[in-house]
């Protein structure tokens, strides 16, 4: 029996969640900073139930396809539109993101261009040295968990000179966004579960300052129900102890100090760049793009495009609320109706990690 997602344990969980919530100011709001917890909480009926325990769960920027501006994918759609001979390659979920130009996979390309939906990192750099003739673009996204495995395509295609290729970075860090937050002042939050996977590779250090300026507490969690439960279970103890912490409740997988030789290729090959994020605006240093000694790599740059000017969501979208924890998919009058995961209006519906997606997937599970 697996004690992870067995629904014994999991209910033994929420009762000592129920307990200790009850020593401490309510309603107790904590940011579940990662889609995956989302679908996670949504998944397993946990929202209601946390709810009835005294957890309020805010979805956080977690979903790397929906916090990416609409500058860039227009961008996307500009090269292969407007450029003959040229492969976009990128991840199914980036094609279907809808913006005032439409979307990937609706774009008519130039005569010998094409989309290409890829799997990995690899994908387009094996697509590149096949394809000579033509330019290959790899538009990439992701947080830190994802993030070394794009650069090293772009080091390899130096290395091996590779000239064919180049990548459309959309390339985010999870920390900044956090202190954009917290610093807004918009929501009321009890503390944060942090992402698993992104702290495998950065480890505890990058959330210090949250416990430190802020004084708010935050668990390291994993992705089962007992995960996320254990999680928050951490954070109401900090909050009953007074003393706020980056807890790590995820140590199965995830160390203290991270991934070193992950973060090493990170610091090699890219720079960290003031960044625009959807719904959240311009936050310094959360992005990352290439080093000026990987320009010919640098879509951005070999092409000359324009990300400056973040370009507007479609009318009465509020992904960019939901992001940021403002609002609840619910309250959109297009969720459901105008926008479903079969003809989305905002990137939050496309996603699996995005928060509209994955209410909407699971709105009729129960509990029990």
């Amino acid at each position: 029996m697996d004690l992870l997602t067995d629904k014994k344990s999991t209910f033994a969980l929420l009762r000592k969640i129920e307990a200790l919530a009850r020593g401490v100011p309510s309603p107790v709001r904590v940011m579940e900073v990662c889609g995956t917890h989302t679908m996670t909480v949504h998944r397993h009926g946990l929202k209601s139930l946390l709810r009835e325990a005294g957890i309020e769960m805010i979805s956080g920027p977690g979903c790397p396809v929906c916090i990416t501006p609409n500058a860039f994918h227009e961008a996307a759609i500009e090269l292969v539109t407007g450029r003959e001979g040229l492969i976009l390659a990128t991840f199914g979920d980036m094609t279907r993101v809808p913006t005032r130009r439409g979307a990937l996979r609706t774009a008519i390309p130039a005569p010998g261009s094409s989309v290409r939906i890829v799997y990995s990192p690899e994908e387009p750099l094996a697509l590149a040295a096949r394809e000579s003739g033509r330019e290959v673009v790899f538009f990439g996204a992701g947080f830190e968990t994802t993030i070394p495995s794009i650069a090293l395509m772009a080091r390899k295609a130096r290395r091996t000179g590779l000239r064919n290729f180049a990548v459309l970075s959309a390339l985010w860090t999870i920390p900044p966004p956090l202190r954009a937050i917290l610093e807004s002042g918009e929501i009321r939050l009890s503390g944060f579960l942090y992402p698993g996977h992104v702290t495998a590779v950065i480890g505890l250090a990058p959330y210090a300052f949250i416990a430190r300026e802020f004084g708010f507490p935050g668990a390291v969690a994993g992705f089962e129900p007992a995960d996320v439960l254990l999680g928050i279970i951490s954070v109401l103890e900090q909050i009953r102890s007074g003393r706020p912490a980056v807890a790590n409740t995820y140590g199965r997988v995830v160390r203290p100090e991270g991934n070193p030789a992950a973060r090493a290729v990170m610091d090699e090959i890219l720079d960290p760049d003031d960044s625009r994020w959807r719904g959240l605006g311009l936050i310094p240093r959360s992005g990352l793009r290439l080093k000026r000694d990987y320009a010919d790599y640098d879509a951005v740059r070999k092409y000359g495009l324009d990300l400056a000017v973040g370009a507007e969501d479609l009318p009465g979208c509020r992904c960019g609320e939901v992001l940021r924890g403002m609002s609840e998919p619910t309250n959109c009058r297009l969720f459901g109706r105008a926008c479903t995961p079969d003809s989305p209006r905002g990137p939050c519906m496309v996603s699996f990690e995005g928060a509209c997606f994955v209410l909407f997937k699971y709105r009729d599970v129960a509990h029990g």
